[in-house]
């Protein structure tokens, strides 16, 4: 199976999203509950080689490195890449994981984690970030600055569910649309999917140019869905 295309099954359930250590913005809070269906995601980010093979272009600015994710591809142009996906494999369904799958992956299966990594120290040699001194931070160690996306999986730091780069390498789309305010009208929900409205998408877990403040998993961004990034790429998910 190509890299990117590896799926990991993780079992649903319940958990309490968003900024549990207290050291985030305002858009990380409330901590709320929310149940999850099962479902599977990505081991790894999509990578360049993947995206080449079903879109034909290569649009990254980090050029040949075919295991390294794909980057400067917009939530529109995901779309695409997903429709022909799954035209390529029917019955798979692709798709964005949701901003709440995604953290709950992120935090393996919902523990009280910082990291991605199921850990609560940043550590350069463990995710790709920016571990320059002047970044430091109390749960982070300081280190080098790689400037660039790394292949998938190359850091051997995979969380406990097997799901690696889940903090650091690009930041990654979800499916749900972008509202700072979201946290407070979603306790008690199941499988949200975001707001109904909203001129942004969802982008999660830190890249290579992040602080670690922001490759903490409960840390939330955005981007318009037209924009094209140097360090946002996607990983997929399916429903089960």
């Amino acid at each position: 199976t190509a890299k990117g295309l590896e799926m990991v099954r993780v079992q649903g359930g319940a958990f309490a999203m968003g900024d549990q250590f207290d050291e985030g913005s305002d858009n990380e809070k409330p901590v709320h509950n929310v149940t999850l269906s099962s479902f599977e995601i990505g081991k790894y980010e999509v990578t360049q080689a993947l995206w080449y093979e079903i879109m034909g272009d290569r649009p990254s600015d980090h050029e040949n490195c075919d295991d390294c994710p794909v980057e400067q591809v917009s939530w529109d142009d995901v779309q695409a890449f997903l429709k022909k996906l799954n035209n390529k494999y029917p019955g798979k369904n692709y798709r964005l994981p949701t901003e709440a799958e995604w953290e709950y992956a992120a935090r393996e299966r919902g523990k009280k984690v910082r990291f991605g990594n199921g850990k609560d120290i940043a550590d350069p040699d463990k995710i790709n970030f920016d571990g320059r001194a002047d970044y430091k931070k109390s749960y982070s160690l300081t280190g080098k600055y790689r400037n660039e996306t790394i292949p998938v999986g190359s850091l051997h730091s995979p969380n406990s569910l097997g799901l690696h780069d889940m903090s650091g390498n690009v930041h990654e789309w979800c499916s749900d649309r972008y509202d700072e305010n979201y946290y407070a009208e979603s306790e008690g929900k199941k499988n949200p999917t975001g707001p109904a409205t909203g001129s942004y998408r969802v982008i999660r877990g830190g890249s290579w140019y992040s602080s670690p403040q922001g490759c903490r998993v409960a840390f939330r961004s955005y981007h318009t869905p037209g924009d094209r990034s140097f360090y946002v790429g996607f990983r997929l998910a399916r429903t089960l």
